[in-house]
């Protein structure tokens, strides 16, 4: 194979210097406007595309240069610990690195994406950047030899030829070691594939060499430096090893081959030994991190000024749409040791409750699918979309729910926005909730608070009648420290709204599934407040998929015992609601939880429907919302380029509010585990059962299903055969004969 052409860039790009940030931009992609082109770029809300969360953080943006835009991928290094702005000192920042070595490969002939820009934080504790060309049509060599070790590239990656992969894949690494690149971290992810067309019928295959961060340069490289350099690839069949070595030695020798393979294999143990004792301690470590240490905030997130008051120590993360808390967990400790007679206070509230909700539980329980559940609707959270507001209404008309609840933020100085959409959609006769959280400055500033909730009521108190007072009381990092501090917003703003007949009051807001916490506030003995309703933000995410359980409770048996704490509260008049949920997405920072707890958008869709369906079915839930239909990381909808991209949980909440809307939920139909299957009404009468697995794809029987049925996109399945079907994690719709 010839070698390839030289990349575009071969120097070291222009200096620049912009508020905050210094660095380089290649010449070939200089900015009109360079100031706004490198705010735009290096903010990880302008993402497209998230490719990469994990210690460093990717995405793929638009750059505009003087020419017009180009993609490229920004890759954001944090210098956040001690080791991390020592190493940027005395070797210069792992973006710098990059930088260097991606012009060296240029000017050598090898190829990995452009450079485009280089950016350093003009703090020492700063982010750094660096920015290269996007490259769309290409595959990880990662996922080619995934498939290739299991047989199954013929079906995944059908262009691409096998012997041509391992042969152009030997020739471009001896090239690069050839010109004195040691890359130190040569696994399967940092080589992306490019086919390209060539003279001849088939495509030639192209290999872009990526994370140069590690890679140093040498006068020559031995043999040994090679062969481990080599080690770290995925390929294990013993003919595809020989036909790399040969591709790479040109041929190899028993010597060169008996060399690599005593690598590979210490590379193997190596990675088996420290997956087994990092799964061991990092549970452990972690904890004993976060106990000490504060936590470790993403690059986007504003620090703290030195000497903050543990109480104070929050910041508003605008990409997740959240408080983020920066103090760790000793210092809470503290603060919570503080304030040890209030929260004993509360743990005798709800030790003194619990005996009464326990009763209250077991008959519930006894009680559940003795009569159909009536459909009450499906409802989304709502905040303004400034860019497109019109087309925010067309994606509500779209999604066809008839509950809102829109969310207000107290400390904000202007609520324009939010009273035109809360007018319009009042005159679209929706039903409007609305959601009034606190933050720490509002707790600290009484007044301010009152100023602000009177404000609110006269402006919004026309377009709905029901208000939720309070936001994750049970989290320091929305500005609540005890139930003394909440109740003493709550009853300030239950006194401004209840002057104007009809209002609803619903709290107290406790976020996930702490009945202790919803206990306590829903028995406090120092408060006269009632609440119409209560309030909980039932998110079950950290436990992955809703049948999943939770000290003994799923997603039934903690609804079931919310209701049996709100009727026998002293502070709540029985009914309940469930004001906030979601499932968030890998999506970095725009994520809401962690790297854990998040998944696909597909999974995302399966998860809605099965939450919505067994909370709903037990008709102990009188409400339930979506948080919410705008947002990176967990919405129903997305912005890309400018227009609001329907996600598949989207599609997912209109099929099932369509299909169930005026229908019943009769109650469940027992079928053989992993199945679950639901027996419903429609709005016509028509009977109809849906039907899920939780472990993966089974075929089960169903007595009584016929005919064809449909999935969460409402395209058709066909049954096997009557009475039979294969099910999936996504519930599917059938109609029901018996």
């Amino acid at each position: 194979m010839a070698a390839p052409p030289a990349s575009a860039v071969a120097d070291f790009g222009e200096p620049f210097e912009v508020e905050g940030f210094e660095g380089r931009v290649a010449s070939a992609y200089q900015p009109a406007d360079l100031a706004a082109t490198v705010a735009h770029a290096l903010d990880p809300a302008a993402a497209i595309e998230t490719l990469h969360w994990g210690r460093n953080y990717l995405y793929r943006t638009l750059f505009e240069t003087a020419d017009g835009s180009v993609e490229v991928v920004v890759k954001q290094f944090r210098n956040a610990s001690r080791r991390q702005r020592l190493d940027r000192r005395i070797k210069g920042s792992k973006a710098e690195r990059s930088w260097r070595t991606a012009v060296a490969f240029g000017a050598a002939g090898l190829l990995t994406p452009e450079p485009v820009l280089l950016a350093e934080s003009k703090r020492p504790d700063g982010p750094s950047f660096y920015l290269c060309r996007y490259l769309g049509e290409v595959v990880e060599a990662r996922y080619f030899f995934r498939a290739r070790n299991v047989g199954e590239e013929g079906q995944e990656f059908p262009h691409l030829d096998p012997e041509a992969v391992l042969t152009g894949l030997g020739q471009s690494l001896r090239r690069m070691h050839d010109a004195g690149f040691l890359h130190r971290d040569m696994s399967s992810g940092n080589v992306l594939i490019e086919p390209r067309r060539g003279d001849g019928e088939g495509p030639n295959l192209a290999f872009h060499i990526i994370d140069l961060n590690r890679t140093r340069r040498l006068a020559s490289l031995s043999d040994r430096q090679r062969s481990r350099d080599l080690s770290r690839l995925m390929i294990f069949r013993p003919e595809d090893q020989r036909r790399f070595l040969d591709a790479y030695w040109g041929p190899a020798s028993e010597r060169q081959r008996n060399l690599y393979q005593r690598y590979h294999r210490g590379f193997l143990n190596k990675n088996r030994i420290k997956k087994q004792v990092r799964g061991r301690l990092r549970g452990l470590t972690q904890w004993l991190r976060d106990l000490v240490l504060p936590r470790h905030a993403h690059a986007h997130i504003p620090n703290v000024p030195e000497g903050t008051e543990t109480r104070e120590k929050v910041v508003w993360d605008r990409l997740s749409d959240q408080p983020h808390q920066h103090a760790g967990k000793l210092e809470k400790l503290g603060t919570r040791m503080a304030d040890f007679p209030q929260h004993a206070a509360e743990l005798a509230a709800a030790a003194g409750a619990l005996p009464a909700a326990r009763k209250r539980y077991r008959e519930l329980t006894a009680d559940l699918y003795q009569s159909p559940a009536p459909w009450p609707g499906a409802g989304i959270c709502l905040r303004p979309w400034p860019e497109d507001p019109e087309a925010l209404l067309t994606a509500v008309d779209e999604l066809g729910v008839r509950q809102i609840l829109l969310r207000l933020h107290p400390w904000q100085e202007d609520h324009g926005d939010e009273e035109s959409l809360a007018r319009e959609l009042a005159q679209r006769g929706y039903e409007l909730t609305f959601a009034l959280p606190q933050n720490r400055e509002l707790v600290r500033d009484p007044e301010r608070w009152r100023h602000a909730i009177e404000e609110l009521a006269e402006r919004f108190r026309p377009f709905g009648s029901t208000f939720q007072i309070g936001q994750a009381i049970n989290r320091s990092k929305w500005g609540v420290w005890n139930l003394r501090e909440y109740f003493e917003l709550a009853e300030t703003a239950a006194g401004i709204l209840r002057r104007r007949p009809g209002t609803q009051i619903l709290g107290p807001g406790v976020i996930d599934f702490e009945l202790h916490a919803t206990a306590a506030a829903l028995n406090w003995r120092h408060t006269d407040l009632c609440f119409d309703a209560m309030a909980s933000l039932l998110y079950v995410d950290r436990r992955g998929a809703p049948e999943n359980r939770q000290v003994g409770f799923d997603t039934v048996g903690k609804v079931t015992l919310l209701k049996a704490i709100a009727e026998t509260a002293r502070n709540c008049r029985g009914r309940s609601w469930i004001t906030e949920v979601n499932w968030p997405l890998w999506e970095g920072p725009h994520s809401p939880a962690g790297r854990s707890v998040s998944v696909s958008e597909e999974v995302q869709a399966h998860y809605l429907t099965r939450y919505f369906l067994l909370a709903f079915g037990t008709g102990l839930v009188e409400r339930i919302f979506w948080w919410q239909l705008v947002a990176r990381g967990y919405g129903l909808t997305t912005e890309e380029d400018g227009v609001l991209r329907r996600r598949p949980s989207f599609h997912a909440l209109a099929f099932l509010e369509r299909e169930l809307r005026h229908g019943q939920l009769v109650g469940p139909l027992e079928v053989a585990p992993p199945a679950r299957a639901i027996l419903y009404r429609n709005g016509g009468g028509d009977a109809g059962l849906i039907a899920w697995s939780t472990e993966g794809e089974v075929e089960v029987e169903l007595p009584g299903v016929g005919g064809v049925g449909r999935d969460l996109t409402g395209r058709e399945v066909k049954l096997p055969s009557p009475g039979r079907a294969r099910l999936g994690p996504g519930p599917s719709f059938y109609p029901f004969e018996a």
